[in-house]
C-alpha cells in the first residue's frame, strides 16, 4: 500500500501544484500524492514554466477544492502555507506544516519575467528537496490531528 498524502494550499495554483508533482515523479512507487486548496485559483503559469525547465509537467493539472477529492482518508495531509495551517479543514490521518513562501508574493515587485522565476525556482527547488526526505521524515515529525 502506498501512504497517502495531501499536499495544502491556500489556491493549490503554485506550490501544492508543484509538490503533487514532485511527489509523482519522485516518490511515486511509494506515496500517492494529492493536492487541493481551500479556495479555487488558476494553475499558475510560472509554475508550470519552472517544473517544465525540471522536467516536470504540471500543465495538466488543475486547481481543486478539498471535497473534489477522490480520497477522503490521507496518511497525512502536509500544509504548505500559514493560511492552509489556519483553516485547513479536519481530516482523519496526520497533519504536518511544512510552509514555504509564496512565489506570486515575492515576484510581485520583480521588474520582469527573469527576475520573477528567480523565486519560482528556489521555492521549486526547496519543495523538491523536501520531497526527496518522503515519507520518512513526516513519520519523525508527524502530530495526530
Amino acid at each position: 500500500m502506498k501512504t497517502k498524502i495531501l499536499f495544502l494550499c491556500t489556491g493549490n495554483s503554485c506550490r501544492s501544484q508543484m509538490a503533487e508533482a514532485w511527489t509523482r515523479h519522485l516518490k511515486g512507487s511509494e506515496i500517492e500524492a494529492y493536492s487541493a486548496g481551500i479556495e479555487r485559483h488558476r494553475l499558475n503559469p510560472l509554475a508550470v514554466k519552472v517544473m517544465a525547465e525540471s522536467g516536470v509537467d504540471i500543465s495538466g493539472q488543475k486547481s481543486k477544492l478539498t471535497d473534489e477529492l477522490p480520497v477522503t482518508h490521507f496518511d497525512y495531509v502536509v500544509t504548505l502555507c500559514g493560511h492552509a495551517k489556519e483553516t485547513c479543514p479536519i481530516f482523519p490521518g496526520r497533519t504536518i506544516h511544512r510552509g514555504f513562501d509564496d512565489p506570486p508574493q515575492l515576484a510581485a515587485m520583480a521588474q520582469n519575467e527573469e527576475e520573477a522565476l528567480v523565486h519560482y525556482r528556489r521555492v521549486r527547488d526547496q519543495i523538491r528537496d523536501f520531497i526527496l526526505t518522503l515519507p520518512a521524515s513526516l513519520c519523525e515529525e508527524g502530530e495526530p490531528s
